[in-house]
Parts: C-alpha cells; structure tokens; sequence
C-alpha cells in the first residue's frame, strides 16, 4: 500500500503553503503529492488567499521537488481545451524528470463554471461526451510518433496536422479516472485509465466500485494492469484527545470522521488501510485540510506508513 497525500487548497491555500506541505511529503517519505483542481471554495471557509491554478502549482512544486510523484484530483475536462492540457501536462512532466499523473474528471461543481465565465454544459451527458473525446485527444497527442501529426474529428473537439509536442519525459504520465458512476465510469477508466480512484466512499461502497471496474476491463479484453485506488479524508491523533483537536481544526465531528473517513489513533488507521487493502487498493490518497498542521503528515508517515507499507 502506498500513503499519497491530497490538498484541496481552494479552501484556502496560498502557493507557499502548499510548497511546505509538498516538501513534507517529500521529506516524510509519502509517495505523492495531489491536489484538487478547483476555482471556488466549497462549504463555510473564507478560501483566502483566493484560487491556485492546478498546473501552474504543479509546475512550481516540479522544480522544488525530487522524488514525490505530481498529480491532480481531479483536474476538469470542462476548464481547459485537451490540445493546450496535453501540453501543460507533458512541459509540467518534463521539468519533473517524469513524475506527474493526470487525474481526470468531467466536472460537476457548476458555481466555480458561472464565477469565472468558464462554460458549463447543461447536461452530465454532454460533460461526459465532452470528457472521453479530451481523453482521446490527450493521449492521442502524447502517443504521435515524433516527425508524424495527429487529427482529430469529433463532435466537440477537432484538431488538424497536429505535431503532438512536447512529449512528455514518460511514454506516457499515467491517468486516473474517479468516481462511482455505475455504468460510464468504469467503461471510460476500462478504455483511457492506469488507475481507477473511488473518493470518500466506504470499504464496502469502494469495493462494489471496484468490482464493477473490472467488470469493464474484462469486457473489452485489457491486458494492461490496472491500479485501484481510495480517496479519504484523513485525521489522525496519538490519543482521542488528539483527534478531537484535529477534526475541530477541520469543522468535523471526530465520530463521523471515523465513520465517514480515515480517522482514529495510529492503530485505527491501520486496520482501516488494510480493510481497503482487502478488497484490492494498492494506493491511499490522504486528504489532508489543515495545511498548517505538518506534524499530522509526520505522525502518520512514522506510526502509519511502516505498518501498510
């Protein structure tokens, strides 16, 4: 099992703060560093300083950084046009030294859309429609052969005697699709994705997630391994005491926590990483809401982490 930690710093993050927690994952020994892709805040936080853009983040924290892989949960198919994405990923890839990943969502928060004028499909089938064809773009432009073009003609997007450049430094930065969408979903995560991701969602509800995603693999004949990973809001305390700090710093009732997330002493979020492990998770994404607080990623990186790993 591999610990990778998870901002969401449109709750209110600014570019140094996420650059001290990126280099204490880092330093700690996580896997990775993620964050969320998103323009608004959500819930009653003040978001100051204000948004940080995704890549542009994950573009500073490549050159801070040396080890920690680099990705986002999930980055919009609704926020950018897939030709320009492809290649902010891929430049983002290269001045990593090849460590980034493209987690990939079709959007639904429609306030952050309507603050800043982006536009929003009426329908999630449209979204989704508009999702599997950047798919098809992205890796598209990421697999031409150097000296050859590629084109494109769907119904949203169409691209004409395109180099496919840059490259990225892997063959390919590795996609992650989410969700538990019982039919699309796990089809597109079958045809597009190395990691299928379940967020804040129980042992039990992952599972029947995960099930239904290899269902879809198996249908279509793939052969490439597939990574299953979870995403959970983490809280964790050397004693009770302790985590009732950590979820008051959070808003959050430390009992619901342990219900809803991955909360408890050191001990508690053993057994509960290992309950996922069960039914077949091999990464855990911590998603971690007080920034501030870096003895949280410490406490679990030297009580939590050797006892999954």
């Amino acid at each position: 099992m591999r610990l990778r930690i998870f901002t969401e710093p449109q709750q209110g993050a600014s570019y140094d703060m996420l650059l001290a927690v990126a280099k204490a994952t880092e330093e700690t020994g996580f896997d990775a560093f993620f964050r969320s892709d998103h323009y608004l805040k959500m819930g009653d936080v003040d978001g100051l300083p204000g948004p940080t853009d995704a890549w542009i983040t994950l573009a500073g924290l490549a050159r801070e950084t040396s080890r920690v892989r680099l990705g986002t949960l999930m980055t919009a198919a609704t926020f950018r046009h897939p030709g320009p994405l492809a290649i902010s990923v891929a430049q983002v890839d290269r001045m990593s030294g090849g460590r980034v990943e493209l987690g990939f969502g079709a959007g639904w928060f429609e306030a952050e859309h309507t603050a800043y004028g982006i536009p929003f499909p009426a329908t999630a089938r449209e979204r989704f429609d508009r999702f599997e064809e950047q798919l098809d773009v992205i890796t598209g432009l990421w697999g031409t052969p150097l000296g050859e073009t590629f084109d494109y003609d769907g119904r949203h997007y169409r691209l004409s005697g395109a180099p496919g450049l840059p490259k990225p430094s892997q063959p390919r930065p590795p996609v992650l699709i989410g969700g538990t969408g019982p039919t699309r979903t796990p089809r597109l995560a079958a045809a597009h994705a190395d990691e299928y991701n379940v967020p804040f969602s129980s042992v039990e509800d992952t599972a029947a997630a995960f099930e239904r995603t290899r269902a879809a693999v198996k249908a279509i004949g793939r052969t490439a391994p597939m990574v299953y990973s979870a995403a959970q809001v983490l809280c964790c305390g050397r004693d009770d005491a302790e985590v009732a700090r950590r979820a008051e710093a959070i808003g959050r009732d430390p009992e619901e926590l342990r219900r809803n997330g991955l909360a408890g002493t050191p001990a508690e979020l053993v057994d509960k990483i290992g309950r996922f492990a069960e039914i077949g998770a091999e990464r855990m994404y911590l998603q971690v809401l007080d920034l501030s607080d870096l003895d949280h990623l410490e406490l679990v990186a030297s009580q939590v982490a050797p006892q999954v790993a």
